[in-house]
């Protein structure tokens, strides 16, 4: 049996999954922001018409996968699996947002490395033939992150310059075996990755580290270079953990920094926004992929783009504890037929 593995932490595939539709909606600040005009729908309510900040990142969720479902012209009943996430505890943010779509659901947390997760366990569905179709969407929520991590709003607490915004947005993918579109074409799972970082307000410096093994282990694996995708992009690093990665990438031989940024760097202005150091959040790099990106890609104007999300895995009951801010990335290859 021939296998589709091309090392430890990478995979090729040989029927690989194209991404037929995307969505993505986004909440006020992201509105303001470089990217407004990429996105599906900005609300001006936080809100999002419900009672809760949760509630109301539920409704961004439903509403982009809606919207996603629409564009691509099929129904909840066609999709064989969904696979979604968000920052909450156990995922309730995902959950209730598509308790009604009847679907079978895988619940995921990778922090904000989840939509590049989704999207590779749902590539890996359809190539295996365990699927024809299936969903990867995810979220974050500004108002609930600070209420789980940090918080409460009405505290008042001051951003430290390496800290990030939460992003209020929310990105959904439909993949399907056959159709018109981009296709992941390559896939390489990350590794958890402890840096020794143990500041939660410096997430980028805890997170780079996971993005450098992951990219470099990207790189040997496929026998590509940098030098072979037209853009790369990680999410979310921000500033901090952008120019780490940077420089940890070259010194391993891998200059990215001439075809590369970061969702956390594009989504909001830092110079007129207050963002401290960029974005962050599960719905971050999603969104910019979901919109901006992909965009790009149905111009032509990008070909070969390699989508590495990161993530910080912790929880607030590790960060009470002192522990270390794990890391983790996974890259996804995404191509046009050219």
């Amino acid at each position: 049996m021939s296998s589709k593995r091309i090392g430890r932490q990478s995979v090729k595939f040989e029927n690989p999954p194209v991404i037929t539709a995307s969505a993505c909606v986004g909440g006020k600040l992201e509105g303001e922001g470089p990217l407004a005009s990429h996105f599906d729908y900005i609300s001006d309510d936080a809100y999002f018409g419900q009672k809760s900040w949760e509630d109301a990142e539920s409704q961004m969720l439903k509403q982009t996968f809606e919207l996603a479902l629409k564009k691509n012209r099929i129904t909840q009943d066609d999709l064989d699996y969904l696979y979604a996430g968000d920052l909450l505890n156990q995922c309730v943010s995902s959950a209730f947002a598509l308790k009604e779509s009847g679907a079978p659901f895988f619940g995921l947390f990778g922090a904000c490395s989840t939509s590049s997760e989704a999207l590779s366990l749902a590539a890996m569905s359809i190539d295996g033939g365990y699927a024809r179709s299936a969903c990867a969407l995810t979220s974050s929520h500004f108002c609930t992150a600070e209420r789980q991590f940090r918080t409460p709003l009405a505290y008042g607490g001051t951003m430290t310059p390496t800290a990030q915004r939460t992003v209020t947005a929310a990105g959904a993918f439909i993949l399907e075996a056959e159709g018109t579109g981009p296709k992941i074409t390559h896939i390489t799972t990350g590794k958890i990755v402890d840096a020794g970082v143990t500041d939660a307000a410096n997430m980028g410096a805890a997170m780079a580290p996971a993005a450098v093994e992951t990219l470099c282990t990207h790189f040997s694996e496929t026998g590509r270079d940098p030098g072979y995708y037209d853009f790369i992009v990680t999410g979310d690093l921000a500033q901090v953990g952008f120019d780490l990665l940077c420089s940890l990438t070259a010194d391993c031989g891998y200059d990215i920094a001439p075809r590369a940024s970061d969702c956390g760097l594009l989504i909001f202005d830092r110079e007129k926004q207050n963002v401290k150091a960029g974005g962050s959040g599960c719905g971050c790099s999603a969104s910019v992929l979901a919109g901006y990106l992909l965009e790009k890609m149905k111009s032509g104007e990008i070909n070969k783009l390699l989508f590495a999300p990161t993530g910080a895995l912790m929880s607030p009951t590790t960060s009470q504890q002192g522990k270390s801010v794990l890391g983790i990335c996974h890259a996804v290859a995404i191509e046009n037929e050219v």
